[in-house]
């Protein structure tokens, strides 16, 4: 599968893998930023941005798909970076494939199953009349019901595309809609698996998907990893608390 990649800078190769209905585009300040020590590809993970479809859409897959991408575009080892489902996809990488992973920064999720579901926001995107809307006003409008927070209606809006009369929704909705008990989710791995690399676990301090109850799994898989939390952020750290959440990423995969 040939993902599509947004490039900044140059120096060590640098993997970002955004969240689940995010896309490359959502990281351009902080992949410049990045970039002035390395050559940062922010990538549309499968069934997002401009990366191809596919039908299939759990970790193993993409795991599968971002090893493919490393090997062919990073000679084979990156330090990688992955929010929420990309962070998710960026462990699993980390555990199948580890000699590819110079470093690991895991933003705001667990290698742990939720309930967290994105499902409404789908069924909305998917209801909204984007055949027959003017502007897109119009579509955020037709979202309002379901969605009540201005900023999440911003974000999904970034990924509607085209004129009045023939928008289109940039990810593949069905089938993420299809997966979202995958996606969700984490592939169990056999006992005594890890990744043993320097690894970063970076969570917003008013987001919920990080908690101390998730600690003895993530030091299982992860023996290395440093835990640091981001004051007055919540999910989407790297939106909420920018010039904080880069210092953090730089700091580490400098140090």
């Amino acid at each position: 599968m040939n993902l599509n990649v947004i490039e900044a800078g140059s120096g060590a190769p640098l993997v970002i893998m955004h969240g689940l209905l995010g896309s490359a585009r959502n990281w351009g300040g902080i992949a410049t930023k990045l970039g002035e020590s390395h050559h940062v590809m922010a990538v549309d993970m499968p069934n997002h941005g401009a990366s191809p479809w596919s039908e299939t859409m759990d970790y193993p897959f993409m795991a599968r798909q971002l090893a493919d991408f490393i090997k062919a575009k990073c000679g084979g080892k990156a330090t990688v970076v992955g929010h929420s489902m990309g962070g998710k996809a960026a462990m699993m990488l980390a555990l199948t494939y580890p000699q590819m992973v110079e470093k690991l920064v895991v933003v705001d999720i667990a290698p742990v199953s939720y309930t967290h579901t994105f499902a409404p926001y789908i069924k909305a995107m998917r209801a909204a009349p984007i055949a027959t809307a003017l502007r897109r006003g119009d579509v955020e409008l037709a979202m309002h019901g379901v969605i009540d927070d201005p900023r999440v209606r911003a974000f999904l809006m970034q990924n509607l595309e085209g004129q009045p009369g023939s928008y289109r929704w940039r990810p593949n909705l069905a089938v993420l809609g299809a997966a979202m008990d995958d996606i969700l989710a984490f592939p169990h791995v056999a006992d005594g698996t890890c990744y043993d690399g320097p690894t970063l676990f970076l969570h917003g301090a008013q987001s919920d998907y990080v908690l101390p109850a998730h600690e003895d799994v993530i030091a299982a898989l992860f023996p290395k990893a440093e835990m640091q939390v981001v004051d007055g952020a919540g999910h989407w750290v790297h939106a909420d608390k920018p010039a904080e959440f880069t210092k953090a990423v730089a700091q580490f995969v400098n140090s």
